[in-house]
C-alpha cells in the first residue's frame, strides 16, 4: 500500500511537471528553435547525463574499493 502512494505521488509530479514544460512552450508565440539549437540541447543534455552518471559511477568504485578509507580521515589534525 505504501509503495503504491508513493507510485502514484511520483506520477502525478511527473504529471505536473509535463503540464508546466508544455505551458511554458505554448506561452512562447513565434519562438521556434533551429535543428542546430536541437541538436545542441540533445547533446548538453546527453553529456551531462553520462557526466553525472560516471561521476556517481566513480564515487561508488571509490567507496566500495576502500579508497577512502585508506584516506586517513580518522586520525586528529596536527
Amino acid at each position: 500500500m505504501k509503495a503504491a502512494a508513493v507510485i502514484v505521488v511520483m506520477l502525478a509530479a511527473l504529471a505536473g511537471t509535463v503540464a508546466a514544460v508544455s505551458a511554458g512552450w505554448l506561452r512562447l508565440d513565434g519562438v521556434e528553435m533551429s535543428i542546430h539549437g536541437w541538436i545542441a540541447l540533445g547533446l548538453g543534455a546527453v553529456i551531462s547525463l553520462l557526466l553525472g552518471g560516471g561521476l556517481m559511477a566513480l564515487s561508488f568504485h571509490s567507496a566500495r574499493a576502500g579508497f577512502d578509507d585508506r584516506a586517513g580521515g580518522d586520525e586528529p589534525p596536527v
